[in-house]
């Protein structure tokens, strides 16, 4: 394994230019994650891609969020190609927002019972049907956009950072022999790694959910938190472990046409 660092960050897609559910953790070579604080102590979107363009080295990253869209619906095009389209139709939305881009691909997102029954708008990729049968959770689909879990607003979010930020991504870029790396992540796929079904939400949970992962609690952190920091951290110590690990580089039904359209969320095989 060439990483050096590992970073995990739990993202959102909300309205606004500071966001508290974003947060941002770091995981060297050895010791626990820490977490990451912009001045101010509260992200914005744009704050985290200024963070990452600055980053240099073997640092893989892992974002809680859609990379890609099932290939349905007008969404069979290149990834890269769609995440140029969000950035064209959103330029003039602050701290990469992408509501722009829901409303003039209307016909394809489920924001209510106003757009029929739920289920004929939740597409899942490939991937999110392997999580589906795993038995580990219940993935939402990325055109969902209404309810606690969905995941479609961040989404968008994230690809408008993928398009500016340049970086290889993982896996619709072959992995290059050096530098940085990005790629999506679940970070409740690497609590229930290590046996945790709900939130980690406070210090004896998330002690616990890292232990499986070789690591402690970074000092410092209160009893409680919210979630979004106890997913940024172990999503940050689980990308540390697993990355060495060649099966998850390899899902078994991660095509060529996948990769480069769907995508693939890392930890999923």
């Amino acid at each position: 394994m060439r990483f050096t660092r590992f970073v995990g960050i739990d993202w959102s897609g909300a309205v606004g230019r500071r966001h508290p559910s974003v947060q941002v953790a770091l995981a060297e070579a050895d010791g626990p994650p820490r977490l990451v604080l912009p001045p101010g102590g509260v992200w914005s979107r744009s704050g985290v891609l200024d963070w990452l363009g600055a980053l240099s080295g073997n640092v893989l990253v892992g974002m809680d969020a859609g990379f890609g869209f099932a290939a349905v619906q007008g969404f069979e095009a290149p990834a890269r190609t769609l995440w140029a389209e969000i950035e064209t139709v959103c330029a003039a939305e602050p701290d990469l927002a992408g509501h722009a881009f829901v409303t003039s691909r209307r016909d394809a997102f489920w924001m209510g019972a106003a757009d029929g029954p739920r289920h004929l708008r939740a597409h899942l990729r490939v991937c999110e049907q392997v999580y589906a049968t795993s038995g580990l959770g219940v993935p939402t689909s990325n055109f969902v956009l209404l309810g606690a879990s969905q995941v479609g607003k961040a989404s968008l979010s994230a690809m408008r950072l993928l398009h500016r930020l340049g970086w290889p991504v993982w896996p619709f870029d072959p992995l290059p022999a050096s530098g940085p790396v990005i790629l999506e992540i679940y970070a409740q796929a690497f609590a229930r790694m290590a046996g945790t079904r709900g939130k980690l939400r406070d210090r004896a949970a998330l002690a616990t959910a890292l232990a499986h992962f070789g690591s402690k609690a970074p000092a410092g952190l209160p009893e409680r938190f919210p979630d979004h920091v106890g997913d940024a951290l172990i999503t940050a110590a689980g990308l540390r472990v697993i990355a060495a690990q060649p099966h998850w580089w390899q899902p078994h039904a991660l095509t060529p046409a996948l990769a480069t359209t769907e995508g693939w969320t890392f930890g999923i095989a």
